[in-house]
């Protein structure tokens, strides 16, 4: 059975509201770029890279997923278990680990009256909700101390109906499909300012929960910015600014696909921004102009298994949910653009029962769906990485491209 659902690791509209409070720019390149680029070099060694795979993950049965192994240690302590089959996601931020896969056991983040705080993120199409735990996170070589971590469970703590607002958790190996998501997208926290205040103006991801019984006992808090779900990559040492993610290109269909993901932008010799095109985002957002159609909420996304976006032309799958279906391949061509940079890309969008019906094919360039309610944004998902270095630039770090938030390609 492969996984066939969408899976937007990317909590999109209460993001562009957090980054939009966040502030930051970048000075972007004025050229224009398009689908033609310099040869692509893979970085395979180095202190800053560590090996991601496209494979079915460790459920086996996962589309286009790039996955990473992630070491995470009681803090202070040699008490570290390695956990593979995590997915790499640019559109989310923070480490999140379903509770099925932690062997250790982590301290518990509690409120300042005792309470444990426990998280809620919405997705598209699902939530994640547990608890607030800390870890400190090597990835290759890079060290983060006292990351603040969601540990997914449906058990732990009872979820509210706020939360969960009638969509499925994400928070089990069955229902995600992966050990855990590594989010190491364009911000430092995975809320910011919003989640730190009080009030009818907090969106509501963090509980105090006084009890396991957290749908009846548990209320909303704010949360200090230090203390949130936060991208690892930021309380990196050095090579913090961002990271990289490299692929190699695909054709027809590949079984397994193995690639980096280099953190830092321009600290190391291999990670050079070079002539990549840069596309500032400081609402987690740019703009993409399809079929005289413009998006002003589009995004890189590599959480995403396909190009997700509207177009009523394109048939979509008669028994497959949320993919296109087309009687040919389709060749289709969009144009991205932000502060004065401008891109046109290519790409295709093939039948999906024809791609998943090669059930030995975890890795396709050419899978796409319809963007979901409301369709104002292009999901530029992991095809888009094949056969391109993509950088994700964090907000308020400076990179020798300007300072984050940034997509460059």
């Amino acid at each position: 059975m492969r996984d066939l659902r969408i899976f937007l690791a990317f909590a999109i509209f209460p993001a562009f509201a957090f980054l939009a409070a966040c502030g930051g720019g970048s000075s972007g390149s004025s050229n224009s770029s398009s689908t033609t680029t310099t040869t692509q070099t893979i970085a395979t060694s180095g202190a800053n890279v560590a090996s991601i795979s496209v494979n079915a993950g460790p459920n086996g049965n996962y589309v286009n997923g790039a996955f990473a192994s992630v070491t995470v240690c009681v803090p202070g302590t040699s008490n570290c278990q390695t956990i593979d089959g995590i997915l790499v996601d640019t559109g989310s931020y923070g480490l999140r680990i379903i509770s099925s896969a932690l062997t250790v056991a982590l301290p518990q983040q509690n409120a300042s009256d005792g309470n444990p705080v426990v998280e809620c993120l919405p997705f598209l199409d699902s939530y994640s909700w547990g608890p607030v735990q800390t870890a400190d996170v090597q990835i290759a070589s890079e060290k983060a101390a006292s990351v603040p971590i969601q540990v997914l469970s449906d058990t732990d703590f009872t979820t509210p109906t706020a939360c969960s607002q009638g969509f499925p958790s994400a928070d089990t190996l069955t229902t995600l499909g992966a050990n855990g998501i590594l989010g190491v997208g364009l911000a430092a926290q995975d809320c910011g300012s919003a989640c730190v205040q009080t009030g009818a103006t907090n969106p509501g991801l963090y509980y105090e929960c006084p009890s396991s019984s957290c749908a009846t006992t548990g209320v909303v808090t704010g949360e200090a910015l230090a203390q949130q779900v936060i991208n690892p990559v930021a309380l990196f040492t050095t090579d913090n600014n961002g990271v990289i993610v490299e692929l190699p290109a695909v054709s027809g269909g590949e079984v397994t696909v193995s690639g980096s993901l280099v953190f830092g932008i321009g600290t190391q010799s291999n990670n050079a921004l070079g002539t990549a095109t840069i596309y500032t985002a400081p609402n987690a957002a740019f703009t993409t102009t399809y079929k005289s159609q413009t998006y002003a909420e589009s995004f890189i996304d590599s959480g995403s298994n396909g190009y997700f976006f509207p177009d009523s032309t394109i048939p979509v799958c008669s028994d497959i949910t949320g993919f296109y279906c087309p009687s040919s391949t389709e060749n289709l061509s969009a144009t991205n653009q932000a502060s004065g940079a401008s891109g046109t890309v290519d790409f295709s969008v093939a039948n999906a029962d024809a791609l998943f019906a090669n059930l030995s094919d975890n890795a396709f360039e050419d899978l796409g769906g319809p963007a979901g309610a409301p369709a104002n944004y292009f999901d530029w998902g992991l095809p888009f990485f094949y056969g391109r270095n993509v950088y994700t630039a964090i907000e308020g770090m400076s990179t020798p491209g300007g300072t984050g938030p940034f997509w460059a390609y």
